[in-house]
């Protein structure tokens, strides 16, 4: 009875710490870790132990009695990893590297900006240490970044990634300063005086453009800006999503891109018991969209989404709970690959038209986003592959061109990261250029800020440790010296300055807040979505525990006399 990695894999990496007999790769040291999609079991090295299954995160392990049929494919997908890659030199048993201790144990404080995934691995990778100290901070009153509002709502095994975030934050050397703007409400140079160093893991928010006439009309918008809209994220509940039209195009074919389709088209029954935000869940009950177009500029081999994303997807509508339509613009699918695969079996599957549809569209680029007050269509014309100078095959317009109508166009052809105030930043990546995390000795940088927007949850963590490494290095070299003030002085710093700073025990209450409102619902939470709501609900909770006496007084006893 082997066990198999499913869908909502995180490449945490956990599991393979705990596999006895090191069936599971890719492995943090193999060459391909840090790209993999997913990680694999190994049905021929399974001793059915369930070790992997109780250590991962995100429940993605099961054995394969259990799989439902939308995880049956993954059974094949994980014994095919092996018959490419058969790992027949690894070792009956993981190696652990032995724990690593600094050569001075002064006492160290590292702040992190940023409480997102990156974040959050930094900080566990610094309190394996036990002379540092860290405090995390993050502009929002909500951590843990794109596991809370980017993951989709219906992939709430995914979001399970918070169990873990849980186990770091109550490690007793860690600490939160939320609701923190660094550059507004505190300098770099004074988190500077106060840490003896700082890791910056604000990551990638901003997105990429098209490039193309018209894109700046109403009713043309970032996919990241949507995915933030029905995901409950403060910035982007004011954003105008016009539901009103059957057609919505999303050009690129990401994941994000796949989210944000299958979202739109989903029967939002299905959502109500997420933690979807509840104004947004409102308007896409509302909704008049029959129909997703996404684009992608280049053939079914080159796709950019992850294999396991077009599972879901594949399932769904074995299901017939939406139609996909695979339009291949006249390449061949690649019947040798999973993905192909994949592709051909929905290629396979029978269409209703009463049901919404999903339509995978290649080998198309957009021209203009048409339009006069708003979007009214997209230009788009059809591509070819060629090879560029260097061999690579890039798409090339032919010069066939149409217009598709509709009343919506998404941008989702990639993240790009922001210039942080006071740090070096290159325009062209979007990221903070390091050697291998360190700007500058007490200056480092972890996560999409470090490497760009590429890789999943669990990459994050082999990210971290290869930046954590160089903040020791640099303490063992005497590189980082202590600080010139105390940063127990911050808190009174910000709150001269009029920042409400919330802690650990502030997010807690926040968190309780939201999940008894859902559970009122039947909801897994119900999102707070506005700031001021976010710091009542904190602070009022806040002055709860404070008044409240510590140990219950017992009431007095009647005297008998």
């Amino acid at each position: 009875m082997p066990y198999v990695v499913t869908q909502s894999c995180c490449s945490d990496a956990s599991c393979v710490l705990a596999c006895p007999v090191n069936c599971i790769h890719p492995a943090p040291g193999d060459p391909d870790f840090a790209t993999a999609e997913m990680l694999y079991i190994d049905p021929d090295g399974c001793v059915d132990c369930g070790a992997c299954a109780t250590a991962c995160p995100v429940d993605a392990i099961k054995p394969h009695t259990l799989l439902t049929p939308a995880e049956e494919p993954f059974l094949a997908l994980n014994a095919e990893y092996f018959e490419v890659f058969p790992h027949a030199d690894r070792a009956p048993v993981a190696v652990v590297p032995p724990q690593r201790r600094l050569r001075d144990p002064r006492p160290v404080r590292v702040a992190v900006v940023g409480a997102g995934p990156a974040g959050l691995y930094a900080a566990d990778e610094l309190l394996k240490h036990p002379e540092l100290r860290v405090d995390v901070l993050d502009r929002l009153p909500t951590p843990h970044g794109l596991v809370r509002a980017g993951v989709a709502p219906d992939h709430q095994r995914t979001k399970q990634a918070e169990r873990l975030f849980r186990q770091i934050e109550e490690q007793p050397a860690f600490g939160y300063l939320l609701g923190v703007e660094v550059g507004r409400d505190v300098s770099r140079a004074e988190l500077d005086e106060r840490y003896d160093a700082v890791i910056w893991t604000v990551g990638a928010s901003a997105d990429k453009p098209l490039h193309v006439p018209g894109e700046d009309l109403p009713g043309s918008l970032s996919a990241t800006e949507v995915v933030g809209w029905y995901n409950g994220h403060p910035d982007h509940q004011d954003l105008a999503v016009d539901l009103g039209h059957e057609r919505v195009v999303v050009v690129g074919n990401g994941n994000v891109a796949l989210d944000v389709a299958r979202v739109l088209t989903l029967d939002p029954e299905r959502l109500r018991g997420t933690d979807i935000a509840g104004l947004p869940w409102a308007q896409l009950a509302q909704s008049r969209v029959r129909e997703v177009v996404v684009l992608g500029r280049r053939g079914p081999a080159q796709a950019a989404f992850t294999l396991p994303e077009l599972v879901g997807l594949v399932a769904l509508a074995e299901q017939g709970v939406v139609d996909v339509v695979v339009e291949t613009g006249g390449a061949d699918l690649p019947a040798d690959t999973p993905v192909g695969r994949q592709l051909a079996r929905l290629r396979s599957l029978p269409t209703d038209p009463s049901r919404r549809r999903i339509v995978l569209r290649f080998l198309t680029q957009p021209l203009a986003v048409l339009g006069e007050e708003r979007v009214t269509g997209l230009e788009v014309e059809r591509t070819s592959l060629q090879p560029g100078p260097d061999g690579t095959l890039r798409a090339v317009g032919t010069g066939g061109t149409e217009v598709l109508e509709c009343g919506l166009v998404l941008r989702a052809v990639g993240y790009h990261g922001r210039e942080v105030a006071d740090l070096p930043y290159d325009p062209a990546t979007g990221t903070v250029p390091s050697d291998r995390g360190r700007v500058e000795p007490g200056t480092y940088v972890a996560g999409w800020v470090k490497r760009g927007p590429t890789g999943f949850i669990g990459t994050n963590k082999s990210c971290a440790q290869e930046t954590v490494a160089r903040l020791l290095d640099d303490l063992d070299a005497g590189l980082v010296g202590p600080p010139a003030r105390d940063a127990a002085d911050l808190g009174a710093l910000l709150a001269s300055r009029g920042v409400t700073v919330l802690d650990l025990s502030d997010w807690r209450a926040l968190d309780a807040e939201e999940r008894r409102r859902g559970a009122a619902g039947g909801r897994v939470r119900a999102k707070i979505v506005d700031r001021e709501e976010m710091l009542r609900v904190a602070v009022e909770a806040r002055r709860e525990r404070v008044a409240r006496p510590r140990y219950a007084s017992r009431p007095k006893a009647r005297s008998t006399r």
